[in-house]
């Protein structure tokens, strides 16, 4: 049976109060007092109620996430990094972490609604952020903490990180157009996401400086799944005059395409190059390793809470926007050894035209 307040209220001879503010370091308990009801209380095994703490300080010391999905699974690898490396800075900040998913509609808002009022938790971290995100509107007008990992397309007056994506994309296509392609093709994530938009923009910027269109009917937009790469890729590859690169949004869907090219006979790396971003753990396991944009999404993870906590406890941020310059990450998959064949497959199609 635990001890209460009660028992070591008895041992002490004093009232239940005195030991209370005794232990919570009340001015009004003498330091001898305070002393006693301590050692009492560590004799007898006292554990206080973190619950009766909590709602004295009217702090639950907890921080949430709601992630967006679609489906009754959710097993994005990217958020398993990104999840621990706000809960490694949770933990040690002596925070709770409650995390839920929720598909983006007004269940997901009404979500929201919930825990605010409920107090069930002191700030929220916002992720996939949307061109009009109505989490973030919603937040900022009852003023309650948040940092998002993304940006918006209105005014950005809240803190958040974000990796620069369309500088990731340009790197990409870059080093791909360099490599002697021509035939390009995007699979994008869903449009109202505000970083599809920066991603399509880096993309086309470098390919229009060399030169090449990327064609509308090139353009697939997907649901960031293994499933979903692997069925607009399929599209692609089954065209009369298919792209010899295709650059997915994110690594998934890049699998999901590897493994539609690979369904055809054609080797990756060799017959077509397929490049994704975010660099996800598989993505250098995967067969052949998978060329991607690098951004550090366990040190992300960190930052972003270790922010939210700042704001949570009134304190100064050292910064309260944060970009971040990803990295190319240069593996197999686009294929660096086929530069000549795909020149030549290139200019063999010129002349058929």
């Amino acid at each position: 049976m635990s001890v209460t307040l009660k028992d070591i209220a008895k041992h002490v001879n004093k009232s239940v109060t005195t030991v209370s503010r005794a232990l919570n370091d009340y001015d009004d308990v003498s330091p001898e007092t305070k002393a006693e009801v301590r050692r009492v209380a560590a004799e007898m095994g006292y554990t206080p109620s973190t619950l009766a703490q909590r709602l004295r300080k009217q702090r639950s010391d907890t921080i949430g996430i709601i992630l967006p999905t679609f489906g009754p699974r959710f097993s994005d690898p990217f958020f398993s990094e990104f999840l621990a490396g706000v809960g490694n800075k949770a933990t040690e900040q002596g925070y709770d972490l409650m995390v839920s998913t929720r598909p983006p509609n007004e269940e997901e808002m009404e979500t929201y609604r919930v825990n605010v009022q409920g107090r069930r938790v002191d700030g929220f971290i916002i992720v996939r952020t949307r061109c009009v995100d109505l989490r973030i509107q919603y937040l900022r007008q009852i003023g309650f903490p948040f940092v998002a990992f993304g940006r918006t397309c209105g005014d950005l007056d809240f803190a958040f990180v974000d990796e620069d994506s369309e500088y990731g994309m340009q790197v990409i296509a870059d080093h791909l157009v360099r490599l002697g392609h021509r035939r390009f093709a995007c699979i994008s994530a869903p449009s109202y996401l505000e970083f599809t938009h920066l991603r399509l923009k880096g993309i086309t910027k470098v390919l229009s400086r060399h030169g090449i269109t990327l064609e509308e009917d090139h353009i697939c937009e997907s649901d960031l799944t293994q499933g979903g790469g692997y069925k607009q890729a399929s599209g692609l590859l089954d065209m009369s005059n298919p792209p010899t690169a295709i650059i997915a949004c994110n690594d998934l869907m890049a699998l999901g395409a590897m493994s539609a090219a690979q369904e055809r006979g054609l080797v990756v790396g060799n017959d077509i190059a397929i490049t994704g971003f975010d660099d996800i753990p598989m993505a250098e396991h995967s067969h052949p390793p998978l060329t991607t944009v690098h951004q550090p999404i366990y040190r992300i993870g960190n930052t972003v809470c270790e922010m939210l906590i700042h704001i949570i406890q009134g304190l100064p941020l050292e910064r309260d926007q944060l970009i971040l310059k990803p990295s190319l990450v240069i593996r197999q998959s686009c294929g660096a050894d086929a530069k000549q064949k795909i020149r030549k497959s290139y200019v063999n199609n010129r002349k058929e035209v």
